[in-house]
């Protein structure tokens, strides 16, 4: 296994650098520039702001550039956030973003599983109906309808709620206290678990059927054991495929959710950069995605093989 992870790191630079190349030129190959606005700055003034980007320079020449300062871990200054660099934006944003994803996550697997597990247990019946028809309802609504419908009923107007009477911030962060991250974690969660739920139901139906359980309830084990210890161990097989680029998009942050919340992760940052037209800070998260993405992906592969015996890599 160790052979083959080396051999997957080494495979993700060629393939990383393929992704900065094609991100590079398409962000210069769309209109507009850093610098543009309408209020247009004097020539001379113009000419010496892009000289000192290196934007002056050919798009090869600036390609070049970027590749070096990449190869000294430099991710090059901020067009448009003055007295920052794009690594001191991500190391702002990224740990916020990663928070706020990891609780997404840990709370989708919960619900996901737990919902598909029983909806499985219980198929073609009421429970079984029911999950599906919310997991169903979950994934097709999208977070930027989610977000203001839960910001309105718990934020603005408030809930009672054992007693008690709930609001929550509509916004802001806080230094990530609890109740800041209620409304944002949840509106993350919400289309994950449904998607999670569907994938462990279907995949514990199919497990469920298979000749080894069936082996397995003919020796007199208890049911709780047969779905712990050994088909909710092949189930989970599906979403390990599916839950790799999903977390890097949780923890790289939901550019909408964090609009809608203000809260300062990484995802805002490239909505930013992208509308004012911030090469670098959009190439940096980028990046950051692009390098998230192989790590899990990768781990996702190593995984397989923890989960299922059968699986061996080639030396």
């Amino acid at each position: 296994m160790l052979s083959y992870a080396i051999r997957r790191f080494m495979g993700a630079i060629p393939t990383l650098f393929v992704i900065i190349t094609i991100a590079f030129f398409m962000m210069r190959i769309a209109p507009g520039g850093p610098f543009d606005s309408q209020r247009r700055l004097p020539p001379e003034i113009e000419h010496n702001v892009e000289a000192a980007y290196n934007l002056d320079k050919p798009v090869y020449q600036q390609y070049f550039i970027y590749l070096d300062r990449l190869a000294h871990f430099d991710l090059g200054p901020s067009y448009k956030i003055k007295d920052f660099t794009v690594t001191q934006l991500i190391a702002q944003g990224l740990p916020v973003s990663a928070r706020l994803g990891a609780s997404a996550i840990v709370l989708a697997l919960i619900f996901g599983i737990s919902l598909g597990t029983f909806a499985a247990l219980y198929q073609n019946k009421i429970l079984d109906h029911a999950v599906m028809s919310v997991a169903m309802v979950g994934i097709t609504i999208p977070t930027f309808v989610t977000a203001p419908i839960l910001t309105l009923i718990f934020g603005v107007y408030g809930v009672h709620l054992f007693g008690y009477d709930v609001s929550l911030p509509v916004g802001g962060w806080n230094d990530g206290a609890l109740e800041n991250m209620i409304l944002p974690v949840f509106v993350l969660a919400l289309p994950q678990i449904a998607i999670i739920a569907r994938l462990v139901r279907g995949s514990m139906v199919e497990v469920l059927r298979s000749n080894y359980i069936r082996t397995a309830r003919a020796k007199g084990l208890p049911d709780h054991l047969i779905v712990t210890r050994h088909a909710l161990r092949a189930a989970l097989l599906p979403l390990v495929s599916y839950i790799a680029p999903a977390m890097a998009d949780l923890l790289t942050g939901s550019l909408i959710v964090e609009q809608i919340f203000g809260i300062p992760g990484i995802g805002r940052y490239f909505v930013q950069g992208a509308l004012n037209r911030d090469y670098t800070l959009m190439l940096g998260v980028v990046i950051c995605y692009a390098i998230l993405i192989i790590a899990l992906n990768l781990i996702a592969d190593l995984l397989y093989a923890v989960l299922d015996p059968r699986v061996r890599y080639k030396q």
